[in-house]
């Protein structure tokens, strides 16, 4: 769990993030199993209490849940994956709960929340673009649960809930650092905001650990989800000659265009190995069904409170997908033993010391960094080639 005091210090990084706005117009659709495929669902839908066999009397009754999305379950990744943990907690209780798809992050977005805040108790968003819009919607609806996903900013009704992505990204980095060859790995990287700079971080400690001399070399898209974009930046890692290509976006883009040059491939939120099943390594993925779950649990017996929650690997909210068809077993082997040290709490992703590009050592030895530290990152480690926008 996080401590209140990070909040003004992601601040200044945080708000980089606003460029991922460029999205369709907003889309309700019904909460169905077909929400999760790659046709969007095209009506809106208000949840309908069910009857739950395990309620008491002395719980609320069960929540109307409202989900605001970026862009459509289709995405194969980020949406993707918050649709299976809404489906997960559909199926726990027997509600139907309400999706509006493509909501842009911007002015538009408060008018969404508001609107949902009008017929639902719980009302999720899942982007970071969205935490002004939500804090606004929020303080005009105290009774009312809202729940913003990569967020900074708390109130009494306000929680902000994320997972440790860093310890997934660190056990990615390994796997690639165990199957390159020529020890040049890319990374398309989204937005310059912590949240991914921190990420790769990880992943380029993880390389190191097993390969000391890998350099990482990043370029950003500055894109949440645009496959063509994101396709022309894993082009032009492509053509500087890296043998392993990873990427933080919500689409296969980047492993596609990895696997179409025999390319070994590093996909992003979900697994990705059918796009390139051939060179298609691992990634890190999400589970947000038990945090869903949990939150309404908490509604009805009345134990919700607001929270700055930073899930680690050991609750199942991150974790790495199942590797590629053509990763050897001593790697799988290797990987899975550390991936055990990070759940047993016996090894810390950012322990210092650790060397920034500059040189700057940051972390006393054999110590882990705070939390307001790795929540602030705007730094590389050295062995990254790129530089991070101001």
């Amino acid at each position: 769990m996080l401590k209140k005091g990070w909040l003004l210090v992601l601040s200044v990084f945080m708000v980089l993030a606003v460029a991922c706005s460029n999205k369709e117009e907003a889309s309700p659709s019904a909460s169905s199993s077909e929400a999760a495929s790659s046709e969007p669902a095209a009506s809106s839908a208000s949840a309908s209490p069910a009857a739950s066999p395990s309620a008491s009397a002395s719980e609320k009754p069960l929540p109307k849940v409202a989900f605001v999305y970026i862009g459509v379950p289709g995405d194969g990744g980020w949406t993707y994956q918050h649709d299976l943990g809404r489906l997960e907690m559909e199926k726990e209780f027997g509600i139907q709960s309400t999706v509006v798809e493509n909501v842009p992050e911007g002015p538009d977005a408060e008018r969404v929340f508001e609107n949902l805040a009008q017929e639902n108790d719980i009302i999720i968003g899942t982007s970071f673009g969205y935490m002004d819009s939500m804090v606004a919607v929020a303080a005009k609806h105290p009774n009312k649960i809202f729940l913003h996903n990569t967020g900074y900013k708390t109130a009494d009704n306000l929680g902000t809930y994320m997972g440790r992505e860093y310890q997934s990204g660190y056990l990615v980095g390994m796997t690639a650092g165990k199957m390159t060859k020529n020890k040049k790995i890319g990374y398309v990287a989204a937005f310059p905001i912590p949240e991914v700079i921190y990420t790769i971080n990880a992943f380029t400690l993880g390389a190191q650990s097993v390969n000391p001399d890998i350099e990482v070399s990043v370029v950003w898209s500055n894109t949440w989800y645009d496959p063509a974009v994101e396709r022309q930046a894993a082009v032009s890692l492509l053509d500087k000659g890296v043998d392993v290509l990873a990427a933080y976006q919500d689409s296969p883009a980047s492993i596609q265009a990895a696997g179409e040059k025999n390319v070994w491939g590093i996909g992003n939120d979900s697994d990705m190995s059918k796009y390139a099943p051939e060179t298609y390594l691992t990634n890190p993925v999400w589970d947000w069904g038990p945090y869903y779950i949990d939150t309404v649990k908490k509604y009805m017996d009345g134990t919700w409170k607001s929270e700055a929650y930073w899930g680690h690997m050991n609750t199942g909210i991150t974790d790495i997908a199942p590797f590629g068809k053509n990763v050897p077993q001593d790697v799988r082997d290797l990987v899975e033993a550390k991936k055990k040290e990070i759940v047993d709490g016996t090894f810390e992703v950012f322990t210092g010391p650790i060397t920034d590009q500059a040189g700057k050592v940051h972390g006393e030895a054999g110590k882990p960094l705070a939390d307001e530290e790795v929540l602030s990152t705007n730094w590389f480690v050295k062995g990254v080639t790129g530089t991070i926008p101001q």
